[in-house]
């Protein structure tokens, strides 16, 4: 669930670039979902039959986390806001169809001048599919870190998915206070990483252990983060 919080960031800065109204945004999530399942089941079902095969895959998996969380941690601050007309993403799905600049309420598709065209709406939401792809490729070597269980990762993910799309009101708008949570996920997946190469070369680590570290790391970012925010507050009103 956690590591679905990122994706969340993801949407609202898709969603702002492509200033979708607020009443619009739920057909996108909507339809994401829709895609959502259909990609990760078809990851995660090649993902296990790689697995079965080539256990040397799991170093592969383990390699991506770690790398992933090096990334966030070591990869140097960014604290310009990023420019989503240069964001790749936003690039190829631009390019995938001829799309008008205008609404057409919530439809996915217009017609300008006997011409049919995507509308903005359905450019974003194909942004939405394709930055999911990519946040799997990190959600589900996570969970193969977990269980090797091809039923268990596609469940987890799925529960993980329709969590963050239930709560994703309150979520919008706690976002950007969890300052300190995308440092900790980083620190739990390089955690995960790590205890796969470790249990591939013969190193157990005890469930409950890594479990507990999980819990501990996850919820002392939501905490500082919230300690965090408390703090500015005080100074602001202080001054």
């Amino acid at each position: 669930q956690s590591l679905s919080v990122d994706n969340l960031f993801v949407f609202l800065l898709l969603f702002d670039y492509f200033q979708v109204p607020l009443s619009y945004q739920d057909r996108v999530l909507n339809w994401g979902i829709y895609g959502a399942i259909v990609m990760r089941a078809v990851l995660i079902g090649v993902g296990a039959a790689a697995l079965k095969e080539f256990h040397v895959i799991l170093l592969v998996f383990a390699g991506i986390l770690v790398y992933s969380s090096a990334n966030v941690l070591i990869g140097g601050d960014d604290d310009e806001e990023e420019d989503m007309s240069e964001n790749s993403i936003v690039k190829f799905s631009r390019k995938l169809i001829d799309s008008s600049d205008d609404y057409d309420g919530d439809r996915f598709f217009t017609v300008v001048e006997g011409v049919k065209k995507a509308t903005p709406l359905f450019i974003c939401m194909i942004a939405v599919e394709i930055s999911d792809v990519v946040f799997a490729v990190d959600s589900i070597p996570a969970v193969f870190g977990v269980t090797e269980n091809p039923l268990v990762v596609f469940t987890s993910n799925m529960f993980a998915i329709m969590g963050l799309r239930s709560l994703y009101t309150i979520l919008s708008k706690a976002a950007s206070d969890l300052e300190y949570l995308e440092p900790a996920v980083a620190v739990v997946l390089g955690f995960i990483g790590s205890k796969m190469i470790a249990e591939y070369f013969g190193f157990y680590i005890a469930t409950e252990v890594a479990l507990a570290f999980v819990a501990t790391i996850l919820t002392g970012g939501i905490g500082l983060s919230i300690w965090s925010r408390d703090q500015d507050t005080d100074e602001t009103l202080a001054s």
